[in-house]
Parts: C-alpha cells; sequence; structure tokens
C-alpha cells in the first residue's frame, strides 16, 4: 500500500509519489533563534521526524533538510535590548534548539544550513529574478514583484485585491504595497552584508528558497512546516522560487499548534513552557509521546492534566516491556509492524489510529503474558517494540536508555530511589519468608500509599510509579 498525505496546496489527500523511486527529499522550515523553544516550537519537529522515520521504515532513503533562521528583525531587536551581538543570540538560542529536539529524541538532520551561510546563493536568486522581471530594486532594498507570478496566493487560496501583505521597518520604495522584501536595505548599527543594490540583510523568504534550491535542487518532494506559515512564508517561498525557474516542492505538509486556553503558543502572548524546564519536571520520552502522538493536523490544547494522562498511557506500554522482558529476556524489535500500524500511517500518518494498535498489542500481550505462552509474549514484546521504534518511542532503545540521567523523573534520582525501594522490598521479603504475612501487607501498603505499585514475579518482586489506572 502506497503512502498518501494530506497536501496542503491540493486541499487533499494524495497519494505520495516521490520524484525519484526509493528516495524522498524533506525541507522543514527550522527555528527562527531569537529565543529558547517552547513546546509548540518543536512540535513542528516532532511531526516530521515521525514522517522521516516511517518513510525509511517504507524503504525510502530519506534526505532531510531543516534550517536555521539566524538572521531576523526579532534577533536583531534581542540583540539591541540585551547589548549583545546579534550573532551571539543566534548562536546561543541554536544550540537551545538542538538540545530539545535531542531531548526529545528527533534524529539529526541530513544538513541543517544557516541562512547567513547562504548570502551568496541568495544574491544570484534576486539578480536572475530581477533581470527576469519579477524582482526590482528600491532604496537598497530588493522586492518581488506578486504580480509578475501568476499562480501567487494558490497555496492560501487567498484573494489578491484583498491581500494585506506584513511588511517590516525600512521597507521604502514599493511600487505596490502588496509586493514583499526579498533583501532589506542595512540601517545604522545592525548587521549587513554588501550586494549589488547595496549592504543589507536577506528578508525571511529568501532565505528558505536559496537554501531548499541549494542542497534539494530544482525540485523536491515534501516541504513541511507550522500551519501559520502558510502565508506570508510558504506563499512567497513558492513565488520566488518558481519564477526562478524551480518546480520546488511536489507536496506541502503542515502541522497545527500548541495552544494554551484556545491562542497559539508564543512568546508574545506570555505563555509559553520552554522545552528546557519541561524535562526538569517530566521524562522526555513522555513529552515526546504527549507532542508527537496526537495527528499532526490536529491542535493540541496544552495542560498538566493531559500530560499527566500521556504519562499513564505511556507507563501502561512500558509497564508491559518491562514485565515481559523479565519472562522472555532480551527480545529484538520486529522486522515487520502489524498491518493495522502499517495502513494507519500509510494513511496521512494517522498516528491516533497507529497508536491504537500499539496499545491493544499491549493488552495482548498482558493476557499472554498472564498465561504464561512466552512464544505469545515474545511476538507481541517485539511488535510493540518495533511500532515504538517507528514513533522514537521505544524505552529500550539505546537513544533512551543513554538519555535517562536527562530526565527530571528518571536517572540519578530513580537510582537513589530503587536503592531505597529495595531495601524495604528486602524487609518484606524477609517477613514473607518468617511467614509473618501482616508485616508484609503492611510494607506492600505503606509503599502503595508513598505512590508505589509493588509486582510478586518469579524473578523476584518489582516496583513501578503509581500511574493511578
Amino acid at each position: 500500500m502506497s503512502i498518501r498525505l494530506y497536501d496542503t496546496g491540493a486541499r487533499q489527500i494524495r497519494e505520495f509519489v516521490p520524484l525519484e523511486p526509493g528516495r524522498v527529499s524533506i525541507y522543514l522550515c527550522g527555528a527562527t533563534v531569537q529565543a529558547a523553544p517552547h513546546i509548540g516550537h518543536v512540535r513542528s519537529g516532532l511531526n516530521f521526524d515521525i514522517m522521516r522515520r516511517w518513510f525509511a521504515h517504507r524503504g525510502y532513503e530519506v534526505t532531510f533538510v531543516r534550517n536555521v533562521t539566524d538572521i531576523d528583525d526579532k534577533i536583531i531587536v534581542k540583540a539591541a535590548e540585551q547589548n549583545r551581538p546579534w550573532w551571539s543570540i543566534g548562536y546561543e538560542n541554536e544550540r537551545a534548539f538542538t538540545a530539545a529536539y535531542d531531548a526529545l529524541g528527533c534524529l539529526p538532520p541530513t544538513y541543517e544550513p544557516r541562512a547567513t551561510g547562504h548570502i551568496t546563493e541568495m544574491t544570484e536568486m534576486m539578480s536572475k529574478l530581477i533581470d527576469d522581471g519579477h524582482a526590482y530594486a528600491a532604496d537598497g532594498n530588493v522586492y518581488f514583484d506578486v504580480h509578475s507570478y501568476e499562480g501567487y496566493l494558490q497555496l492560501s487560496n487567498q484573494e489578491l485585491d484583498n491581500l494585506l501583505q506584513p511588511e517590516g521597518e525600512g521597507e521604502t520604495g514599493k511600487r505596490d504595497p502588496r509586493d514583499f522584501a526579498m533583501w532589506k536595505a542595512a540601517r545604522p548599527g545592525e548587521p549587513s552584508w554588501p550586494t549589488p543594490w547595496g549592504p543589507g540583510r536577506p528578508g525571511w523568504h529568501l532565505e528558505c528558497s536559496a537554501m531548499a534550491h541549494k542542497y534539494l535542487g530544482s525540485a523536491f518532494d515534501l516541504h513541511g512546516g507550522g500551519v501559520d506559515l502558510v502565508f506570508p512564508h510558504h506563499e512567497n517561498e513558492i513565488a520566488q522560487s518558481r519564477a526562478f525557474g524551480d518546480e520546488f516542492a511536489r507536496y506541502w505538509a503542515h502541522n497545527a499548534w500548541v495552544t494554551m486556553s484556545g491562542e497559539k503558543m508564543s512568546k508574545s502572548l506570555g505563555n509559553s513552557v520552554l522545552v528546557s524546564e519541561m524535562v526538569k519536571h517530566w521524562r522526555p520520552i513522555v513529552l515526546r509521546y504527549y507532542l508527537g502522538t496526537p495527528h499532526y493536523r490536529s491542535t493540541i490544547e496544552y495542560s498538566e492534566e493531559s500530560l499527566r494522562e500521556a504519562e499513564a498511557a505511556f507507563g501502561r506500554i512500558e509497564g508491559f516491556l518491562h514485565r515481559a522482558g523479565e519472562t522472555v529476556g532480551d527480545v529484538r524489535p520486529a522486522a515487520e509492524v502489524p498491518a493495522a500500524f502499517a495502513e494507519a500511517m500509510d494513511d496521512d500518518f494517522a498516528v491516533p489510529q497507529a497508536l491504537a494498535v500499539v496499545h491493544t498489542t499491549v493488552r495482548h500481550g498482558n493476557a499472554v503474558l498472564g498465561e504464561g505462552d512466552k512464544d505469545a509474549t515474545a511476538k507481541a514484546f517485539a511488535e510493540v517494540r518495533a511500532m515504538l521504534g517507528i514513533l522514537g518511542l521505544d524505552p529500550m532503545d539505546a537513544r533512551w536508555q543513554s538519555s535517562q540521567d536527562d530526565a527530571g523523573r528518571g536517572g540519578e534520582l530513580r537510582d537513589v530511589v530503587d536503592s531505597l525501594v529495595r531495601l524495604v522490598l528486602d524487609q518484606r521479603q524477609a517477613a514473607r519468608a518468617r511467614k509473618d504475612y501482616a508485616t508484609a501487607d503492611a510494607i506492600r501498603d505503606e509503599l502503595k500509599q508513598a505512590g508505589l505499585v509493588i509486582e510478586d514475579t518469579p524473578s523476584g518482586p518489582r516496583w513501578e510509579l503509581d500511574s493511578g489506572s
């Protein structure tokens, strides 16, 4: 069965047919590094990480490009406010984004270009667009003439007569207010680079057009980003790139927002939740489960309660894997996933439906484990690990095993708690050995009140946090 996805440009589900058999090329709009990332920022990276993993599972060789916008009006404003160099602000926050992606288990991109490293490519693109009559220089700025490209606004499905084009300070000399800036003339004290039209800095839209062309060529398969980028960013990318002569992206996919109280999570609203703070209180793998398992086109309404529900749901999966592992040993992930899981992922990356297959398999695994059927238990164990691996959620993967000490509820703290609980469990075992069952039961009840669940297994007692289920 082929992969199908919702193409924003076509406004319908389309069968995915790559440009080159066996290869998939993806460009994802990455971070604008004016501030450290909140969980709304990293949702896009998580969603497209899961897409990338599914393409790879289906046998495609994936080239994944995720850019860094390291020069921008907001970065310049932050630098002035903090009396720091603009590049210092950008680099600090670029590292914060990388740490957030790593903490949540995202695979590193094939290429991660910075905008400021591609001024030459941007200048070449503008020169051709000016020569071909699609752009013009004015007052040291360079603007794209939106009337020169017939297909303008087809992605966002707007009417040109009703268009309000966002613009920044200093954008003078426009022939039409709907034209957009490709290059912005230098202002005193701001960073700039030389061009034939005077010193300045790139516009946001030009950066991505130039970098996509550089790393993926004149045509590539899939362009992604948040739904808020459809206009003006992606619409203006299309106009520049196709007027330049590129076919550009053949499919467009956009993830929805993370919201709080119905509003998009953003710095300007003061309702952001920084990833660096969240991982102090929640295990990173639980955050990934919470942000990555809703459908990518569905809005996530953030709340502590929903995070606790995600923690409990993932805890049920982990509980099965730990119990099964104690019985059947180290079973590797299955080579194939259940057919229902594959059908869900092929259908516009329907992770909620795929996750339902995971939970169904866990319930079956618990049943056969209780019956003592080791072969059936091992099969369920392997299938669950395979499905979780595609979602980036296999807790037994080396990636998560090595990062446990980064989690606020894991690592060294869990080791200390484990040692203390083991001492109490040894006392309980001693009481059971001398047939003092009242004391043994009392110890078990005290541990339960402390939030721990004790399970007696053939290999001895084991404990886990009470998920409340």
